[in-house]
């Protein structure tokens, strides 16, 4: 079973439905229980960071995916949903910075590049072996963001460069998460998706 998390951001549906071109078994839920025992969880994202830290800790989403790790199942973040897995935020950092779930140590921090945000197709330079970009290592992905993490925590890093070269990916044995949106990433992000999911 594939649990996307419901903590009241993200593309929910969309995500529904592109997950289901690789299995038939995918939920909907906010359900700690379900969200843990889930084969796979998805944790979408969007909006800024700290609004969706608010709605994730609303529904124990941190809890749930630290959880997640200690028992080894798998969890992808997508977008905000790799960005609130680092340590810390800086979007409106004249608030100060904001707490992540904090699987990563690092930032996420505004994009250098003259026009944001970061809104289109891009292509990745992906990591070596990696799970995710098997058989897609040359398409392209669908990014709308103006923040990035920009240092890797993991091995498996995946990079793209828009203004400054940012994370675009990353494969941290039973965390995984992507920048961009394999859902509205056509062909190639359906494929990336099955490629997680036969993983699991």
């Amino acid at each position: 079973m594939i649990a996307i998390l419901d903590y009241g951001s993200g593309n929910l549906r969309s995500a529904q439905r592109a997950f289901a071109t690789a299995s038939d078994d995918v939920i909907l839920t906010s359900d700690f229980n379900e969200a843990i025992e889930a084969d796979g969880l998805v944790v979408p994202g969007v909006g800024a960071f700290a609004a969706c830290m608010q709605g994730l800790n609303g529904v124990k989403g941190a809890e749930i995916i630290r959880k997640r790790k200690e028992l080894e199942r798998p969890t992808l973040g997508i977008c905000i949903g790799m960005q609130i897995l680092f340590s810390q935020g800086l979007e409106h950092s004249d608030k100060g910075s904001h707490a992540g779930v904090g699987i990563w140590e690092g930032e996420v921090s505004k994009v250098d590049a003259p026009i944001l945000p970061h809104m289109g197709w891009n292509t990745v330079e992906s990591a070596q072996q990696s799970i995710l970009f098997k058989g897609i290592e040359s398409e392209s992905f669908y990014f709308v963001h103006s923040y990035a993490a920009k240092n890797a925590p993991a091995s498996r890093a995946t990079w793209s460069t828009y203004g400054e070269k940012f994370l675009s990916a990353i494969e941290d044995e039973y965390v995984s998460a992507t920048q961009f949106h394999p859902e509205k990433s056509g062909r190639a992000g359906l494929a990336l998706i099955k490629n997680w999911v036969k993983s699991l």
